[in-house]
């Protein structure tokens, strides 16, 4: 794993000496991405600097070395990410006559496109992957990244140059880099509690979409983005081509691609191991590890004096069923808040998924033992287990000949309750039916038991309902959960909620939370789940193989119900997070009270601070839980703290 940047002076104005300086400062603002190593090459004549920060993985020695020449010659490159299948792609390669100097999948690569060509060799490589390009005999630039977007790439083109970089911290480095801060983009964030895709945070500014290469040159009027993978080509290949065995014929094949893909993410020159939480995804990538170890597999999870967040007991328990080297670490209320101050330094735009700080956490835990760590993220999205798809279909049957009056008057009801007597009625269930955060889940279906299907979905994704009443001149863009087209491609509701959460949720929130988190500490995070072979196979599956019998990831469960009992498996849903709501009126009060001053919200005019403290003064008052739209506007204020020089 590493840390890119670079730029292309399109006129060729920048000196060697200026352009190495600028690259090296670029990428030595990333230099935690990768702390082993660090680079830079320039062609001043052609106008292209790139700079590369190494945390090495994979051939350690100086043949691993970036930025890397290809054998040819033709090609360079700045590189972030793993590409598993690195080792099947090379004899053909030698075959064909590539001489290989070491065995990094950089040169697997590199071979590749002198080869094949760089958009052929794309289709067949299998990894997770961010890298710059510069092709030396046509004089271009390829910016490109992985299928689901698991690896960052940002990048702006300004008075002739196209800037790039793994984060914004990069960007910030050169000298074009002058930024205002895109009030349609905090309007999104409020929101989402992320900035979707292609926007950023700041104008002009732009993240390059999963699946997409951008091509540059002298020769091009203007950059040139193209998509080589589209999740709507294999939701229609899927639907085309079913999968049509039985359900133990798919067990067999999901385990079979599993194995494989697991084994070839346990491909390292480094110590690795898993982040284990006692969930289905965790529990099914450390068992398909250590099933392929000859040694127990490293695990790493934490837990909390709360019990009602605490999931370490679940994560201990399948760790000692399947005798792995387990390391766990509790943390207090003090550790947590702790990072609360370093997130805008971790995130470098405004996050607000509050579960970055136990992933945060667990990352620097596995940090001290490994170098690189196998997660079980990307599972609900694949397999669909997040409960508002299960709430979803329970809806669309129970609902589907329901009055729309006698919905908009159960919905006010559950709506009148006050979320914590709601989790204390919840209390009153036996353990196994127990629902987590019982109030804030009922609340949200009470928003949309009058909603259409695709305002049910918006309804459920938002933190802030009409965001733009709360950013004085800022216009929502209407992207991919607002498109009535997603209807014709995907008409199934729960389909279409798992393509819209692949397509936003996973790359925007997930996938930048993980690989922010674990390259804050110089650890590489890896996905198997999200290999896009399992994704295409997932997408074959019928809804039954994914979802039966009030459960999700059906067909994941039955593979890892063959290396761990149900019995330690079968629980309610938690999710990885912590409580924020109490905090927030408690430990973390003056924090925020600091942050939410109307003085400080209305700073540059971007915030009406009027709902916001409304919301604040509800929330403290135990009337309602809104710790989520306030978490969000908290990120929000606590990024502008941190950046504010660098914006206007």
């Amino acid at each position: 794993m590493c840390g890119i940047a670079g730029f292309l002076d399109l006129n060729s104005r920048t000196s060697a000496e200026n352009a190495e300086a600028v690259a090296r400062r670029m990428a030595d603002a990333v230099a935690y991405r990768g702390p082993d190593e660090s680079d830079v090459w320039c062609d001043a004549g052609s106008g292209i600097a790139l700079g590369h920060r190494r945390l090495s993985i994979v051939d350690l020695s100086a043949t691993g070395h970036q930025p890397m020449h290809s054998a040819c010659g033709r090609y360079v490159i700045s590189y972030n990410g793993e590409i598993y299948n690195a080792a099947a792609l090379r004899p053909e390669l030698e075959a064909a006559g590539v001489p290989f100097r070491g065995h990094s999948d950089t040169e697997v690569m590199l071979a590749g496109f002198a080869v094949w060509g760089v958009v052929p060799t794309l289709s067949r490589l299998a990894g997770m992957f961010a890298f710059a390009l510069w092709d030396r005999g046509e004089r271009c630039l390829y910016l490109v990244r992985d299928r689901l977007g698991i690896k960052p790439m940002y990048w702006f083109c300004r008075n002739g140059h196209l800037v790039f970089g793994s984060e914004l911290k990069a960007l910030h480095a050169h000298p074009e880099a002058h930024f205002e801060i895109d009030r349609d983009a905090v309007t999104s964030f409020l929101r989402f509690g992320y900035v979707p895709s292609p926007q950023s945070i700041y104008r002009d500014v732009q993240k390059l979409s999963p699946g997409h290469v951008l091509r540059v040159s002298a020769a091009l009027p203007a950059p040139e983005i193209e998509t080589y993978w589209s999740l709507d080509h294999v939701v229609a290949q899927g639907r085309a081509a079913p999968f049509a065995g039985s359900d133990e014929d798919a067990a067999s094949e999901l385990e079979r691609l599993l194995t494989d893909v697991v084994g070839e993410h346990m491909v390292s020159d480094v110590p690795l191991g898993a982040l284990l939480s006692g969930g289905i995804d965790s529990s099914a990538v450390t068992a398909l590890m250590q099933a392929q170890s000859n040694r127990p597999v490293r695990t790493f999870s934490i837990g909390f004096a709360e019990q009602s967040y605490n999931e370490a007991d679940h994560a201990k328990a399948v760790a000692a069923h399947l005798g792995t080297d387990h390391h766990e670490l509790y943390v207090t209320a003090a550790d947590a808040l702790a990072v609360v101050p370093r997130l805008p330094d971790f995130y470098d735009e405004p996050f607000a998924d509050a579960s970055q700080i136990p992933t945060c956490l667990v990352s620097a835990l596995s940090r001290r033992h490994v170098t690189v760590a196998l997660s079980g993220d990307g599972g609900d999205e694949v397999f669909a287990g997040y409960t508002r798809y299960l709430t979803a279909l329970g809806l669309r049957q129970r609902l589907q000949n329901a009055p729309p009056a006698l919905r908009q008057l159960s919905g006010k009801i559950l709506g009148g309750i006050p979320a914590p007597a709601l989790d204390w009625l919840s209390s009153m269930l036996p353990q196994k039916y127990r629902p987590s955060h019982a109030g804030d889940r009922l609340h949200k279906l009470a928003l949309v038991l009058n909603e259409s299907d695709d305002g049910y979905y918006r309804r459920l994704v938002s933190q802030w309902w009409q965001p733009e009443c709360l950013v004085p001149g800022g216009h929502e863009r209407q992207g991919l959960a607002f498109d009535d087209r997603v209807k014709d491609r995907v008409p199934d509701l729960v389909d279409r909620m798992q393509y819209l959460d692949t397509r936003t949720y996973l790359p925007d929130d997930i996938l930048t939370k993980v690989d922010r988190a674990s390259m804050a500490v110089s650890l590489e995070a890896r996905v198997p789940l999200l290999d896009h072979r399992v994704v295409e196979f997932a997408w074959r599956l019928p809804q039954r193989l994914k979802i039966r019998a009030g459960q999700g990831k059906w067909l994941l469960r039955q593979v890892l119900y063959r290396h761990v009992p149900q019995t330690l498996i079968d629980r309610p849903k938690a999710g990885f997070s912590v409580p924020i709501d109490e905090w927030l009126r408690g430990p973390l009060r003056d924090w925020a009270e600091e942050l939410l001053r109307p003085e400080q919200l209305s700073a540059d005019g971007l915030l009406d601070p009027g709902p916001i403290r409304q919301r604040w003064d509800d929330h403290l008052q135990r009337r309602a839980n809104w710790h989520y739209p306030l978490w969000a506007v908290l990120m929000l204020q606590a990024w502008r703290e941190r950046w504010r020089a660098t914006a206007r």
